[in-house]
């Protein structure tokens, strides 16, 4: 193929590529300016770097003798759709890496490394540059390597503008310190603030902003410095460090990450049948969930099943005096929510939402 041809000549009716709707060299442009993001996320045990068929990784390397692999995938779901409508592409890679982190680490895992895939209709190399920025940002707040991914332009199958993102993550963790440990009554359970809705229920969420009438570029009533569209795009808090932190001193028991499903949904996840989790509403609810209650009529039982209310992580340990001050340390909000108390069958929740509570 010449390159007239393959930059979009038809020279003897012939068809190429580009003309097909796939720009070969509009990806490989945005592989070199990824280059430097990705070196950026570098830790011990990569090795190699961008442009292979694979990413190599050596954990005895990275400091494991016994190691057990923990994987996880997720992605960010329809908040993408707030993302491209408005143009605020740079914080939606963080999301898709806490989206993973943050499950690995409440299994006692130390993330390692990532991989996307970020697909779209036609390649926009800033719009795919300003995604993966983000991505690189989230590997170095958690502390694992961005090694590779998937930029696949697909025209027919993702309007112009469109785009989807799924996140893979490997950890590790020592054989013997894998989470959850051995739970019991009286157990303290602490609630992590959660910077905002994170990344879940925002087909509800566009719901309700619809309904308000309002802009995405109107102030958010919740937050007036910002607009509708910044306030709501606030990314996913990654909980890595602080909480690898407690387990290495040996003071955290379970956690859960609350994501789709809320405290309900998730909480009893990481819980041994005949105990309950009895908890109290008292944590400190960020506005903007008072708003999405109020301006949706949502019930707070629907409030607390869809969204985290202010809670992205919890966390189950049996010296919350110790607990406290070191997470607090690293700089989370944290919350006493609740005990364990004895039940019988299955896990489950007890929430005592008090009155007027998100009213």
């Amino acid at each position: 193929m010449t390159t007239a041809d393959h930059q979009g000549s038809h020279a003897a009716g012939g068809l190429n590529y580009r003309a097909a709707g796939v720009d070969i060299e509009a990806g490989d442009a945005l592989v070199e300016a990824i280059k430097p993001l990705a070196k950026a996320t570098t830790r011990a045990g990569v090795m190699g770097g961008l442009g292979g068929f694979g990413a190599l990784f050596d954990l005895k390397a990275a400091g494991f003798s016994d190691p057990v692999l923990v994987s996880t995938t997720d992605g960010v779901g329809t908040k993408l759709k707030i993302a491209i409508e408005t143009g605020l592409h740079d914080t939606v890679g963080i999301d898709l890496v806490a989206m993973c982190v943050n499950d690995l680490v409440v299994q006692g895992a130390d993330p390692l490394f990532f991989l996307d895939y970020f697909a779209t209709g036609k390649l926009s190399v800033e719009q795919a540059r300003a995604v993966i920025a983000g991505i690189a940002s989230g590997c170095n707040e958690a502390g694992c390597a961005l090694v590779g991914g998937e930029t696949a332009e697909m025209p027919g199958m993702y309007a112009d503008g469109d785009y989807d993102l799924a996140g893979f993550s490997v950890g590790a963790a020592e054989r013997g310190h894998l989470l959850p440990r051995p739970i019991g009554e009286g157990d303290v359970l602490l609630g992590l603030g959660s910077s905002g809705v994170h990344s879940n229920g925002f087909s509800l969420v566009r719901r309700i902003v619809q309904a308000s009438g309002l802009a995405w570029g109107d102030p958010a009533p919740f937050a007036p410095d910002l607009s509708l569209a910044q306030a709501l795009m606030v990314p996913t808090r990654i909980y890595v460090r602080s909480m690898m932190a407690l387990h290495r001193a040996g003071l955290l028991k379970a956690a859960a990450h609350i994501t789709g499903g809320g405290l309900p949904g998730n909480l009893p996840r990481v819980l041994p049948d005949n105990t309950v989790a009895a908890l109290t509403a008292s944590w400190p609810v960020p506005p903007v969930f008072s708003w999405l209650a109020q301006t949706g009529n949502v019930a707070a039982g629907e409030m607390l099943r869809v969204f985290n209310c202010g809670v992205g992580m919890v966390l189950v340990v049996s010296d919350a005096d110790a607990a406290v001050p070191m997470l607090e340390a690293a700089g989370e909000t944290v919350t006493r929510i609740g005990v364990i108390e004895a039940g019988s069958g299955p896990a489950t929740i007890r929430i005592e939402p008090p009155a007027g509570w998100l009213a």
